[in-house]
């Protein structure tokens, strides 16, 4: 009798959890840059948005700044888990696809709010902005208004690795789409300038922030955050008269996704209102579209640079090695 109904209850297991197998919803894995997924980044507000919408678990990686982000997919290579990389820019982006990892979008009919013309077929933009140094304007009254006038000054600036981080690699790009042949000059004038060098963006303005030093790389939108926040408007973009140079931030799907469907509607997700309306007060950067009801208040009152600078993503890709090692020299004099 006690063998009957065991073998009865061992027949009626797999029928048991058939019901729990059905619910298991499908994952899909995202890798992003550790700010993005963090709890006061746009991470936490996109993965509820968007799984209300899909009846599925997102789920973020985050290995470090977008250079480090790269790293790893390139590394894990076609074993990779992800099945979405966001948080690349056009600095990255030339590398990245010519890895093969990355497929075509299906996006149709999207129409972006960029400061140039985009058609890529592989990568979207979810948000852009300008890079430029922060300072206080307690305590720098007169910020430089250019490369040479900052490394003229005594003013003591941190910056982020371009080995590492996206804003760290944008100033590299930048110095040398303001200066070109000159950018070594440049760098070797700065490096007096330079207290110290992170890994990532959120170092660099933890540092700037504690006092350690009186302009950080950042963004022009910085300052909004302040504002939002704190209630506090001391925080400022230093304009400079060679112009900005311009970051976009892109996501693709990887090539091999065990949810291509999914991805592709994680992307169409990503360029409409419930994720675009995230960014601006999130992540602190411009929405890639516009947004309905305009930008927040906050934003009014930013540095708008008169020029706006982009190497062409393959051209960076291709000076990105010797302007690298350019800026290391320099540094190491």
């Amino acid at each position: 009798m006690t063998f009957t109904r065991n073998l009865a209850a061992c027949t009626l297991l797999p029928l048991l959890a058939l019901p729990a197998l059905a619910d298991e919803k499908p994952v899909l894995t995202v890798y992003t840059y550790d700010s993005f997924a963090s709890e006061w980044g746009p991470g936490p507000a996109v993965e509820k948005a968007f799984e209300a919408e899909c009846g599925c678990d997102l789920q973020y990686v985050a290995p470090g700044d977008a250079g480090a982000l790269l790293s790893r997919v390139l590394l894990e290579g076609k074993d990779t888990k992800a099945d979405v990389v966001l948080g690349l820019d056009t600095n990255l982006t030339a590398q990245a696809e010519a890895s093969g990892l990355f497929s075509a979008h299906s996006l149709t009919g999207t129409v972006l709010d960029l400061p140039v013309a985009w058609n890529d077929p592989v990568f979207v933009p979810f948000d852009w902005g300008y890079f430029a140094f922060v300072y206080d304007k307690t305590k720098l009254t007169e910020p430089p208004a250019n490369f040479e006038a900052l490394a003229a000054s005594n003013v003591k600036i941190a910056i982020q690795d371009p080995r590492s981080s996206s804003p760290g690699l944008g100033l590299l790009m930048w110095v040398k789409a303001a200066y070109g042949d000159r950018a070594g000059e440049v760098w070797t004038a700065l490096a007096d300038n330079i207290v110290t060098v992170t890994p990532g963006w959120s170092e660099a303005y933890g540092l700037f922030l504690s006092g350690e030093a009186d302009m950080v790389l950042s963004y022009t939108t910085s300052p909004a955050y302040h504002i939002f926040a704190e209630k506090d408007d001391t925080k400022a973009a230093a304009a400079f008269d060679e112009g900005h140079y311009l970051q976009i931030e892109v996501a693709a799907k990887v090539a091999a996704t065990d949810q291509p469907a999914l991805a592709d509607e994680f992307l169409s997700f990503m360029t409409g209102p419930a994720f675009q309306s995230i960014i601006p007060e999130t992540n602190w950067m411009y929405p890639a579209v516009a947004l309905e009801g305009g930008l927040p208040a906050e934003f009014s009152g930013l540095v708008t640079p008169d020029k706006a600078l982009l190497l062409p993503a393959a051209e960076a890709a291709q000076m990105r090695e010797a302007a690298t090692e350019e800026w290391r020299a320099a540094l190491s004099k």
